[in-house]
């Protein structure tokens, strides 16, 4: 739920793009739910018949028809507007197995051939071993037919199990089962780091075929044009971000809706900057330019090593971290805000005695353990860090006094974030904050142990 969070990493697209433009053509027709194919029922799903059921049994020659006017008509006339610019098919591996003459035309135009599955079928109730000998037949028969191992994936039917099957299956550059960002990502599944193309299911001509959808090719340019628009401005403001666009041949292939997009793409054609590119281009510059992250990763980590690596950010207060662990953890905590936020959900739901104890085991400042250089190791570099191991003389007495006099009135020694301080801001907060009662005082010192651990998890785990 987190993803790039505010500020994405920069694109970089090539020649300084604005946006990148990746349009997918869906080669399912073929590879439809048919008795014919072994089916146990007819295709209902993306057709001209919304609201379709199947007939279990039987053949729908209304349904076929629909199907086999994409492969006849619908895939030539958007291969005569595309031809020239860099497309990605998501190819059903028994769809192009029927289609030696589309293969061959997607092949002279240089298209990437993705694979779109075995066939275009449900998987959401698919047998996991059912659906991982699928995708491994899936890329037998694509290679088969034309001439290369897919470098893509996209299911789009898919189950839960379908990313992880396919990035242990696969060798995929990217899989793109997800509509979850602008921008490619990568995800640890399938024993592997997978990176992610994430696709549109809104920027999709399937809305011809929706309950709530398109019903004219305006509305589709309309809506393609905003979203370009958009993300164009974003990319000139210097976020770039990455624009998919989702045909059917059996859908905008019709001669009522291609007139949309060909005018959508003029459009675009006309800006400056733009990136026109296949996703497997899109996947390569993204692994050279942002390659898998590395380093520790907390949601992963078992108990121990997470307790060597942060049983420590609260000072000498182990079973905060032993509490944090025992959170729901997931990808969104492997950031130092992350972490951050389990261990203070801990530290904020303990007793008014536990936190005190955590405040207590804070040293003073510039205090005697400080002199006898006892301190942890985060604390010493702390303290030096705001110039706290070189006081004069005069400083250390002042230091001193205010010491005492905040532990007597409080009962738990004066806490700051030092390394949002000097020695002036220091020493005027110390004043200040002496003149508080005692619950306003306990309050303030709780944020400012927060704030310390949050400073020690970015030295740790980064920004």
């Amino acid at each position: 739920m987190t993803g790039y969070g505010e500020t994405p990493p920069a694109a970089n697209w090539p020649n300084g793009a604005k946006i990148a433009v990746q349009i997918v053509v869906n080669y399912e027709e073929g590879g439809e739910n048919n008795i014919l194919h072994g089916d146990a029922a007819s295709e209902a799903f993306l057709s001209e018949i919304v609201g379709a059921a199947q007939w279990p049994g039987q053949r729908h020659w209304n349904m076929e028809s629909i199907y086999e006017y994409g492969a006849r008509a619908g895939f030539w006339r958007l291969h005569r507007l595309l031809k020239d610019i860099p497309v990605t098919v998501y190819g059903v591996a028994t769809a192009l197995a029927r289609a030696p003459e589309q293969v061959a035309a997607m092949k002279r135009a240089g298209w990437e051939i993705a694979s779109h599955g075995l066939k275009w079928v449900e998987h959401k109730d698919m047998p996991e071993e059912e659906e991982r000998a699928a995708i491994a037949e899936a890329i037998r028969l694509h290679t088969l037919v034309t001439g290369a191992p897919p470098r893509g994936w996209y299911t789009g039917r898919c189950s839960m199990n379908t990313v992880r099957l396919a990035a242990e299956e696969g060798n995929f550059d990217y899989i793109a089962d997800s509509y979850a960002d602008d921008l490619p990502y990568w995800v640890n599944t399938g024993g592997k780091d997978q990176l992610i193309v994430p696709y549109t299911l809104d920027a999709n001509d399937m809305r011809f075929a929706a309950p709530q959808g398109f019903n004219s090719g305006d509305q589709f340019e309309s809506y393609l044009r905003d979203s370009f628009d958009t993300l164009y401005a974003e990319g000139r403001a210097g976020a770039p971000k990455m624009l998919s666009i989702g045909l059917h041949c059996r859908l905008v292939g019709r001669p009522g809706r291609v007139a949309a997009l060909k005018r959508v793409l003029a459009h675009m054609a006309a800006h400056e900057g733009v990136w026109f590119a296949t996703r497997a281009q899109i996947a390569e510059h993204w692994a050279a330019e942002h390659p898998a992250p590395t380093g520790p990763r907390p949601s992963q980590m078992d108990r121990g090593a997470f307790m060597e690596a942060f049983g420590g950010v609260f000072e000498h207060s182990p079973w905060i971290a032993e509490g944090a662990h025992a959170l729901e953890l997931g990808q969104t905590h492997d950031t130092a805000r992350g972490v951050h936020a389990a261990l203070a959900r801990v530290f904020r739901a303990a007793s008014d005695e536990q936190r005190l104890a955590v405040l207590t085991a804070h040293p003073d400042l510039a205090g005697k353990l400080a002199q006898a250089k006892r301190l942890t190791a985060e604390s010493t570099a702390e303290q030096a860090g705001a110039g706290l191991d070189a006081l004069t003389d005069e400083e250390r007495v002042s230091f001193t006094e205010l010491n005492e006099a905040y532990t007597s009135k409080f009962g738990f020694p004066f806490i700051i974030a030092v390394r949002d301080n000097d020695k002036a801001s220091i020493m005027q907060a110390f004043r200040r904050r002496l003149g508080n009662d005692r619950t306003t005082e306990f309050a303030e010192a709780c944020r400012q142990v927060e704030r310390i651990a949050e400073l020690r998890l970015m030295d740790k785990l980064g920004a």
